[in-house]
């Protein structure tokens, strides 16, 4: 009985930590977008309030802009999951 129980607190712990989300804030840093992008100011690339502002009411945006990122269409090429690129992108068209 205790190896059991050892056996699913173990799977717990690795599983927990396996499913651990990152915010979209988190995405941004992590995957250096902020070297190019700012909140509200123009970098290199468009402030991120720009683009939320560009694609506001576009049902669509969320899926052309996670493309463009894992092509390299316009962009240069994100290396990321699709769940983090989508949580990325729902974090910038969120900006105010």
């Amino acid at each position: 009985m205790k190896g059991i129980l050892l056996v699913l607190t173990a799977a717990g712990v690795f599983t927990a930590g396996a499913v651990q989300a990152q915010t979209g804030a988190d995405v941004l840093k992590a995957k250096g977008c902020l070297g190019c992008h700012e909140m509200d100011k123009k970098k290199v690339g468009p402030a991120y309030k720009d683009v939320a502002a560009k694609y506001k009411g576009n049902k669509d945006a969320e899926g052309m802009l996670v493309g463009k990122l894992k092509e390299g269409k316009g962009h240069p090429k994100v290396v990321a999951t699709d769940a983090e690129l989508k949580a990325a992108i729902q974090h910038v068209l969120a900006t105010k």
